[in-house]
């Protein structure tokens, strides 16, 4: 089992330059996650969530405030940070456990450990069979575990997802949520899910943050204190859900008025 991550935002605060002028982009976000927490991330188009993440992941090193791995200031990227992204970006001239192993380039050990971790993690995301496949053979599913699992073979303390099904058709969705529901519990890995949905922000979080925009601020954490596997047609399900949509519905009648 991987080591999870603490991780604490305190005053964080970014903004972009637009034609010379400052454009606050996130304003005083304050977020605390445990070890091996699983925190979703939801909020309407241009409220920050993926400047977030490439924030925390190290991408982005401009900004104000406090991100603290562990205690230690995010400078940079890093091998105890993984994310995965909506389009999978797997290299079309590499097999299944080639993309996989890019994960280990810059990993220490020998040749023959990394080659165990890429075969424990294509059992991981259950992609027996398919080691010595090309991306064109897989499904977009398919691939998505692929990406998953480059972005968990080095054994990162913490994993981001930036909208990771959003191109998916339902029914490969929902059965990738159950897939990532049930690496995380086996990982007990911190992870972080930004999405725009609130279903699946419910269905996997144990906590949903609730971003509103212009710039992006953090409005509600809402607990999700239900166990897994979790049932989207249970009421307690359907009220908690209801709970998040209710603050879109708020946000939108503030962006109303305020342009009246």
């Amino acid at each position: 089992m991987t080591q999870a991550a603490t991780l604490d935002i305190a005053k964080l605060d970014k903004h972009f330059i637009v034609d010379g002028a400052p454009l606050p982009i996130l304003q005083n976000i304050n977020l605390s996650i445990k070890p091996g927490e699983f925190v979703s991330v939801v909020g309407s188009s241009g409220c920050g969530k993926s400047t977030l993440l490439r924030l925390i992941i190290g991408l982005d090193t401009e900004y104000q405030g406090d991100i603290l791995l562990d205690g230690k200031r995010v400078a940079g990227t890093g091998l105890e940070r993984g994310i995965v992204f909506q389009e999978h970006r797997l290299l079309p001239w590499l097999t299944v456990e080639q993309n996989i192993g890019l994960g280990l380039l810059n990993a220490p050990g020998s040749q023959e450990e990394k080659q165990r971790l890429i075969q424990e993690h294509i059992a991981l995301v259950q992609l027996q069979g398919f080691e010595k496949a090309y991306p064109y053979q897989l499904s977009g599913g398919m691939s998505q575990r692929v990406a998953i699992a480059r972005a968990l073979v080095n054994r990162p303390e913490i994993l981001l997802l930036d909208e990771p099904f959003g191109a998916l058709d339902a029914l490969t969705r929902a059965h990738l949520q159950q897939a990532l529901q049930r690496i995380w519990e086996q990982e007990g890995i911190t992870m972080i899910l930004v999405t725009h949905d609130v279903e699946e922000a419910v269905y996997l979080g144990q906590r949903v943050v609730v971003m509103q925009p212009r710039p992006g601020r953090i409005k509600r954490i809402i607990d999700v204190p239900l166990a897994y596997p979790r049932d989207r047609g249970d009421a307690a399900f359907a009220a908690i859900k209801k709970r998040v949509l209710d603050e879109f519905q708020d946000n939108r009648e503030t962006e109303l008025r305020a342009a009246a």
